[in-house]
């Protein structure tokens, strides 16, 4: 079996980071498609550079014609696409390799610029480029979910939520890294780590994590090497590593946009969502992937509006009611002293602050645990089964298969720690325990929980710090989150939509605050905040991209 791949050659960064290789001659300088096999695919996917100089030099003498005219073509706008399209690109070269470079992108593309020429004036983006985490399908590389059993996983297909947004304009810049099987595998693991794509550095501090399991996604944005990026979310792996690197990450309500062809965990949690500078571009992206997917019936309920960046300019928390989260602000002063000081923000801006101290119910988090292993065995197992047969004929069907390539490639995979999800998912086959666990989680995170809180405090959102400052990676030890942060559990269960917008610093580390609605009540979060974004004082910290020190 062949799969077609672009002419151009695209940079790779493998397993490691540490693998280079050259070509022995250009590539031909022609604009069509170049045919590798499968296994030239998974070379490249997991193991090799290219950035050559020559190749640039041609690209560039063959696109400054067509994109001089392009310029013309565009007129006044407030954002040129093909100017900022080749800053991302120098971004990613500048700050992504090397024994400093933070390891967020695994794979973008050298022919991006022509892209963003083609999609000028397209739909809602207009040549914007995006970045992809790396367990949902593009057409143009594999998708690996970080791991290696995936290697080969070239489906040459898009997601729906990708189709969605070619058609709105956005350009695919490239591939992101990720927490292995979106931290999924084991209790133990490093946030941010893939046996693809190494590990994930917070571009504020490279030596502190960047949060998973969107790591390459928020880290990547944090970095300017790209206009937004896509990250997935099953609970927290958007809105962590939107905090901890500086960024907006939005968790929208589950159903808005389709998880089709988007490597899975669990049906009842999961969804993609945008990772972006500004709430602005946050609203604009999700309204790009957004849309209904037969083969995904929750979207055919879902509850859109047809432009989530309306009323964001002007938006006033002139008499709004807000619900504080008392009890999950943690026990650092430091946190809480930011948090404040947002919240003196939002009062200075006319909102109405109620506090409220509550608990939730922790069976709710036992039960969702159920419901993740039940489901990922059998949706893991779905999407196998959908997959193109690999040239190497090791193609997984079955969590059983992963499994057993962990097993067979434990030196690769299993190094730095296990897989004892994995095994207890496989052993979780009781489907009427599964379907009583579900309604339990449900139930109490949303009625009992989220509905109720809004309901009896007469308030319009709940807001909570998201997560404390990030911590150093220990490959070793696993992750180490610092305590209880944070409210986005609730949402994450009951699938309701959950914003994290920068608040300021601890010690020159980003921390953002939690906006958190009703079901389907998205815009009006995203309209918070906005809202909030422009009443904000706070000083926020620029990437450094060296070690943190106390100095």
């Amino acid at each position: 079996m062949v799969e077609s791949f672009p002419w151009f050659w695209p940079r790779y960064v493998g397993v490691w980071g540490a693998i280079s290789r050259g070509l022995s001659a250009p590539l031909p300088i022609v604009a069509s498609e170049m045919v590798l096999p499968a296994s030239a695919i998974r070379a490249i996917h997991v193991g090799m550079r290219s950035t050559k100089p020559f190749l640039l030099a041609a690209l560039c003498a063959f696109a400054a014609a067509p994109m001089a005219l392009a310029q013309r073509d565009v007129g006044p706008q407030d954002f040129d696409a093909l100017a900022d399209i080749g800053k991302r690109v120098e971004r990613i070269k500048q700050y992504d390799d090397g024994p400093d470079g933070i390891g967020a992108v695994i794979a973008h593309s050298y022919t991006a610029g022509f892209k963003a020429r083609d999609a000028v004036g397209l739909g809602l983006l207009k040549g914007r480029s995006v970045l992809v985490k790396d367990n949902i399908e593009t057409e143009e590389w594999p998708t690996t979910a970080g791991s290696l059993a995936l290697a080969d996983n070239a489906t040459r297909r898009d997601a729906p939520l990708i189709a969605n947004l070619r058609r709105n304009g956005g350009v695919v810049l490239g591939k992101t890294n990720l927490s292995e099987w979106a931290n999924i595998r084991d209790g133990n693991s490093t946030s941010g780590w893939s046996a693809v794509g190494g590990l994930t550095r917070n571009p504020h501090a490279i030596d502190r994590n960047a949060c998973g399991s969107s790591s390459g996604s928020g880290a990547a944005i944090a970095a300017g090497m790209a206009w937004g990026a896509i990250g997935t979310e099953t609970n927290g792996s958007i809105t962590c590593p939107a905090s901890v690197n500086g960024v907006v990450g939005f968790k929208p309500s589950v159903g808005l946009v389709s998880r089709t062809h988007v490597v899975p965990i669990s049906s009842t949690q999961d969804t993609a969502g945008p990772m972006t500078r500004t709430v602005y571009d946050a609203a604009l992206l999700l309204g790009a992937i957004a849309g209904e997917d037969p083969a995904d019936p929750v979207t055919l309920g879902a509850v859109r509006v047809a432009d989530y960046t309306e009323g964001l300019a002007d938006h006033s928390l002139a008499g709004v009611r807000v619900g504080i989260m008392r009890k999950q602000t943690g026990e650092r002063a430091d946190l809480r002293d930011v948090f404040e000081n947002a919240l003196a923000d939002m009062k200075a801006a006319g909102a109405i602050l109620v506090d409220i101290e509550f608990e939730p119910d922790t069976q709710m988090y036992r039960d969702s645990f159920t419901v993740l292993k039940f489901e990922l065995r059998e949706e893991m197992g779905r999407y196998l089964a959908s997959i193109p047969e690999f040239e190497s004929g090791r193609t997984p069907r079955s969590l059983a298969d992963l499994i057993a390539f962990n097993e067979a490639n434990a030196d690769a995979e299993m190094r730095w720690f296990g897989q004892d999800i994995f095994l207890e998912a496989e052993a979780t086959t009781d489907r009427d325990a599964y379907e009583e666990a579900r309604a339990n989680a449900l139930r109490i995170a949303g009625p009992e929980t989220l509905d109720r809180l809004f309901a009896e405090h007469g308030v319009a959102v709940l807001v909570a710090p998201t997560r404390g400052p990030a911590w150093t990676s220990d490959l070793v030890n696993g992750d180490n989150y610092g305590g209880s942060i944070g409210f986005g559990s609730p949402a994450a269960i009951a699938g309701y939509p959950h914003l994290t917008v920068p608040m300021g610093a601890v010690e020159r580390l980003p921390v953002g605050i939690s906006f958190i609605g009703r079901k389907w009540a998205d815009h009006e979060v995203l309209k918070m905040g906005a809202a909030y974004e422009r009443a904000r004082t706070a000083e926020l910290p620029a990437p450094s991209f060296k070690r943190w020190s106390a100095d």
